[in-house]
């Protein structure tokens, strides 16, 4: 319990400390959110509880072919706030589109036998 607690603090951490550069700098809150801290905190999160390197492996390959899709909403966003769409609308918009570009992302990796 007490490392599931340690996972959920340090993770929290990363997501605040985040927010908090955002609000002095925006460059400086981007470039944490943009390094693959949370990808990084999974593949040691994964490796204490399993220390299966074929599995994180396998999750590093899918994480990268999921990258893709997910800059979709680094697109959207700010083209729909500048487009005047009032913040909710368009990061849920943003979030929508995105979530079927997994979607899709995901079937066409089943229909070619992709795997991570």
């Amino acid at each position: 319990m007490l490392q599931y607690v340690l996972k959920v603090a340090i993770t929290a951490l990363v997501v605040v400390a985040a927010s908090e550069a955002a609000k002095r700098s925006t460059i400086a809150g981007a470039a944490l959110v943009a390094l693959p801290l949370t990808s990084l905190l999974a593949f040691v999160w994964l490796w204490r509880d399993t220390h299966d390197v074929a599995r994180i492996a396998a999750m590093s390959w899918s994480i990268l072919w999921l990258v893709v899709p997910s800059l979709l909403l680094f697109v959207l966003l700010p083209l729909l706030l500048r487009a005047g769409f009032g913040f909710w609308a368009a990061l849920l918009s943003s979030c929508a589109v995105t979530a079927v570009a997994y979607g899709g992302t995901a079937w066409v990796l089943a229909r070619f036998a992709v795997k991570g």
